[in-house]
């Protein structure tokens, strides 16, 4: 099979990943072999490529927004049959035997393993996975409009569920790429009274364009004063100017969601009388859990989400991470594999 592969920490500007020729993998007990057919393209892959998450091994297939068919039942499958359309999130497999797993926080287990990092991923013709951790997917979704849903969408929903929005109130989205832009329409389905804010970059005027096309009530740079206070924010960005940023524009007992794995630049130091007295409060995320994405797929179906995708050959992952990385991708990018 074809494979992009990441063999060494460095910059992705460096045409890291290597197109490979790679044995199919076999399916073990309770797994299936999954045809690849979309990966999405996600900012974690860009930490896994210069190392502020550290894969568990080396080489590596990365990607873990993966929509494929089922081509081979491992022994004791009982969920899925030859042929079901399926999607692989970020979580793998969770020990199921711990107080997380019991509580469902899977995503806290410390035996948790992560797709593309601790096992290989969808930047690849074939992948292997766990059939409790395989989701059917909506039908009316293409398999390039599933793909996003299924990281970006599921950790922004679990982000929108932790920052405690109502109806009502105001939400702050600091970056607005391929989570955030899924995020903005779960909000106005779910809080249609609610008012939503968008922070971009500077001249990031495609980003700008696409939140007021999804209903942004009022869209500026980071480092701007909205007419409203935020009651909530969620923080998308790979940066650490957003968290303080977001933080002076909070309502007294609002509540930030930072919704990143890492950061590539530090938090700025805070002055706590005016960034987090009165209550304020600080959330991150931690990935996301099977009820995540149980509970979201569903309902971007109901609403219906309707994700903007930019298409990319296995081949240009690369050329797609760069866009990724300098803020340039419209919405989200997914790699074409499969047929």
């Amino acid at each position: 099979m074809k494979a992009m592969v990441l063999k060494e920490i460095s910059s992705i500007r460096e045409d890291t990943l290597k197109l490979e020729d790679l044995p199919i993998p076999e399916p073990g007990f309770k797994q299936i072999l999954v045809k690849v057919l979309i990966c999405g393209v996600c900012h974690t892959e860009l930490d896994e490529i210069e190392g502020r998450v550290s894969p568990s091994k080396l080489p590596i297939i990365l990607g873990h927004e993966i929509v494929g068919r089922v081509e081979q039942l491992g022994p004791g499958i009982t969920k899925f049959r030859k042929g079901d359309r399926i999607g692989i999130s970020w979580i793998n497999w969770a020990c199921g035997e711990c107080y997380f797993c019991f509580h469902q926080q899977e995503n806290l287990c410390l035996r948790a393993k992560w797709t593309g990092k601790d096992v290989d991923g969808g930047y690849a013709q074939y992948t292997v996975v766990s059939e409790e951790f395989a989701y059917a997917l909506p039908e009316r979704f293409s398999d390039g409009e599933a793909a996003p849903l299924l990281c970006a969408g599921t950790v922004g929903y679990r982000a929108l569920k932790l920052s405690g929005l109502e109806d009502g109130k105001v939400l702050g989205l600091y970056g607005f790429g391929a989570s955030a832009h899924i995020i903005i329409q779960v909000a106005k389905y779910l809080y249609p009274d609610s008012k939503v804010c968008v922070f971009t970059r500077p001249n990031q005027k495609e980003h700008q364009d696409l939140a007021k096309q999804l209903g942004a009530d009022w869209i500026g740079t980071t480092g701007d004063t909205p007419p409203l206070k935020l009651n909530c924010a969620i923080d998308f960005t790979p940066v650490g100017i957003p968290v303080k940023e977001a933080l002076r524009n909070l309502e007294r007992g609002g509540r930030l969601v930072i919704n990143a794995i890492r950061k590539e630049t530090p938090i700025p130091e805070l002055d706590y009388a005016l960034h987090l007295w009165h209550e304020k409060e600080i959330k991150s995320t931690a990935n996301v859990t099977r009820k995540d994405a149980q509970e979201f797929l569903p309902l971007a179906a109901q609403i219906p989400i309707v994700p903007k995708i930019q298409e990319f050959e296995l081949k240009d992952a690369n050329k797609a991470l760069i866009l990724v990385k300098e803020g340039k991708m419209r919405g989200a990018g997914v790699l074409k594999i499969g047929d």
